[in-house]
């Protein structure tokens, strides 16, 4: 008999109630939750679509721990026919179309949604979203809920109106928050979302009314990420299990060829003849046995890694750069490492450090974490990143730390990875799993940069070293002078210390001119500078 306490509920009102779980625990993360996601939408709209960013971000404060956030972009905009869709039902978007899929900032197709949800939820106000494409004359204005329990967009008011704009969306949510001045603050992701945005011009207007503004430094878009198929070496059994029935291919061998990245005929007929399938069954027909028996072929065969155009990253050239422009730096080095694979998903991991210069030489470095060019601002200890920066004996690469301990010293670290899928240790996607492979590939590549740091550190000690024997030398150098006016003077005792000073002015001119010719050009090296130049 059928329990009547059992019920089903939908994803609107699961995530209602545990809304922790997208980044939305307390007032303070919640604003700033909000302020990612609506980013996040208007810089991958604006890619897709091949338009440079504008994006605007304002925060207004409505008094009772009430604000207004209010997010701009000049992005295609969206059809009629999925507006209210996108913006009022969780689980809707443009990323569930297949199993293998591109890089991208948001994954689970939640987020803005999940906003306007809980500015709901804590204020009880609706959301009002604008939106024009370019085929559009007039912007349509909706003011919408989200039914939480059907997850569906409650539209309570719908127009056309004059917007002036050629194309782009307006997001205005009010809603329960606070404001931090900590490294969890709006303002600080917004900078950090500056830093491997390049292309992005940004500007943010705080609860105060201040402006900042955050221009783009190349015109150039990033490379465009292309759709890419599922890697077999990637696809766990139920999910092969559900691809080989609902696929369009009318034989098991053109289901593998068709359906999966880098399987060729050869690779398809080596691991059907390894299965013991004829290729010519239907793919609908095959048994559970048989589905275990290819897939377990597939775990076996060797298959060429993932096609790697699904991948978009900053660039070093760009990311050096945009960090130059948003801090006040001495030296800078910035790494794209080749691109390599976890779980059969494509993943690349780029690094910049930047040292002296405005960073406090002091205190801890600065740490800023990226997945897929989003900043990630909370659970820093859980991240993968954090723990490959921490497993690094700095010291050897002119930076201090104790065992398992954060860096020391004037320098930031930017570690960006890139990936279809990013293996985020939640929902609310504020740090990366700390997968083996994707660690030790962490761990390489802020090697392969604190190398260059590491030359970098030597030759400005070396430098302070050879300055100070310089102010040595010149100290000594009128003594040394006026001895060796004495010797080489014929009765020397005998005359008047107005004489020896005469007499070692040349002296003393001379040794100066020898002594900067030789620091000038290197000729004065210490032993040690000689094995390390070695």
């Amino acid at each position: 008999m059928a329990d009547t306490n059992h019920k089903q509920v939908s994803v609107a009102e699961f995530f209602e109630k545990n809304r922790h779980l997208l980044g939305f625990n307390n007032p303070a993360k919640a604003l700033l939750t909000s302020v990612k996601e609506a980013v996040d939408n208007s810089l991958d709209a604006c890619e897709s679509a091949k338009i440079l960013p504008d994006i605007y971000v304002k925060i207004q404060e409505l008094g009772e721990d009430r604000y207004k956030l209010i997010v701009e972009d000049n992005g295609p905009g969206l059809p009629k026919k999925v507006l209210a869709k996108a913006f009022g039902s969780l689980l809707f978007g443009s990323k569930f179309r297949s199993i293998g899929g591109k890089q991208g900032r948001g994954q689970q197709g939640i987020g803005i949604s999940a906003v306007i949800m809980y500015g709901q939820l804590t204020t009880g106000k609706p959301a009002i979203i604008i939106s024009k494409t370019a085929k559009e004359k007039q912007a349509r204005h909706h003011k919408l809920h989200i039914d939480i329990k059907t997850n569906e967009p409650d539209i309570i008011e719908s127009e056309s109106k004059h917007w002036n704009k050629d194309h782009g969306t307006r997001i205005e949510v009010i809603m329960e928050g606070k404001i931090t001045k900590a490294k969890q603050s709006p303002y600080e992701f917004i900078k950090q979302t500056a830093v491997v945005n390049p292309h992005a011009d940004l500007e943010y207007i705080d609860h105060e009314g201040k402006k900042h503004k955050f221009p783009r430094v190349t015109n150039k878009l990033p490379k465009p990420a292309k759709e890419q198929k599922p890697h077999p070496h990637g696809v766990e059994f139920g999910i092969f299990k559900r691809m080989s029935k609902a696929t369009s291919a009318r034989s098991v061998k053109s289901f593998l060829t068709k359906d999966f990245d880098k399987v060729g005929t050869g690779t398809a007929n080596a691991i059907l003849k390894a299965a013991e399938i004829d290729g010519r069954t239907m793919p609908k027909l095959l048994d559970d046995d048989q589905i275990h028996a290819i897939h377990k072929a597939i775990a076996e065969a060797k298959i060429m890694n993932p096609s790697t155009d699904c991948l978009s990253p900053i660039g070093n050239e760009a990311l050096a750069k945009s960090l130059e422009s948003e801090y006040d730096l001495e030296f800078v080095k910035s790494i794209t490492r080749r691109p390599t694979v976890y779980r059969g998903f494509p993943f690349q991991v780029e690094v910049a450090i930047g040292y002296g210069g405005e960073l406090d030489a002091e205190g801890a470095v600065t740490m800023n974490r990226f997945a897929n060019k989003v900043p990630l601002l909370y659970e820093e200890g859980s991240c993968a990143i954090t723990k490959a920066i921490k497993s690094i004996s700095w010291r050897s690469y002119g930076l201090s730390n104790s065992s398992g301990s954060m860096p020391t010293g004037p320098a930031i670290i930017v570690v960006h990875i890139a990936s279809v899928w990013v293996p985020f240790t939640s929902e609310s996607k504020a740090a990366v799993s700390n997968y083996p492979n994707i660690s030790k590939e962490l761990k390489l590549s802020i090697q392969e940069c604190a190398r260059s740091l590491q030359k970098y550190v030597k030759r400005k000690q070396r430098a302070g070293l050879e300055e100070e024997k310089r102010k040595k030398f010149k100290g000594y150098s009128s003594e040394v002078a006026i001895a060796v006016a004495k010797l080489v003077s014929k009765d020397s005792y005998k005359l008047s210390k107005k004489d020896i000073d005469k007499a070692s002015d040349p002296i003393h001119k001379k040794l100066l001119e020898t002594a900067e010719t030789m620091y000038a050009s290197g000729n004065i090296v210490d032993e040690d500078d000689e094995e390390d130049e070695e």
